[in-house]
């Protein structure tokens, strides 16, 4: 799988719902970490420590090319950010990409969707910084 399809996978394990920007950054930056095996193709993402912890542009580029290819929907939302999520069409090919992997791999990417759209912007940027506080190095965070 490349770094591509990962992306259309996790926003296919919301089942249509949408992602803030930090949900999207986070999901892809604890699947890479921990199932690194998962893009076996192409480039990797390679999260830095950042003002709210792990990121990466391409996962942000990565869903813009998904929407050019009518696989996912970004969308502004009444904030100043963006929101993430599949089309139709992406949602079937996201499920096909998920039903392809190896049990433990789906598994982990739907139990972190859920976990990651089921926490508020400040809980989910402490939650990652107490499990991986390599990321915290040039945070501007101070919740």
């Amino acid at each position: 799988m490349n770094r591509r399809d990962l992306v259309l996978a996790i926003l296919a394990a919301a089942d249509g719902q949408s992602y803030s920007p930090v949900q999207i950054q986070k999901a892809a930056f604890l699947v890479t970490r921990n199932v690194p095996e998962v893009v076996s193709e192409g480039d990797p993402f390679h999260f830095v420590a950042y003002d709210y912890g792990p990121f990466d542009r391409a996962v942000y580029s990565e869903a813009e090319m998904l929407q050019i290819q009518g696989h996912a929907q970004v969308n502004q939302s009444s904030g100043r950010w963006r929101t993430y999520s599949t089309s139709p069409v992406g949602l079937s090919r996201g499920r096909e990409i998920l039903e392809s992997l190896p049990q433990p791999q789906r598994e982990y990417i739907t139990r972190v969707s859920s976990w990651v759209r089921s926490l508020d912007f400040a809980t989910l940027v402490k939650s990652i910084y107490e499990a991986y506080p390599d990321t915290k190095a040039n945070s501007i965070f101070q919740g």
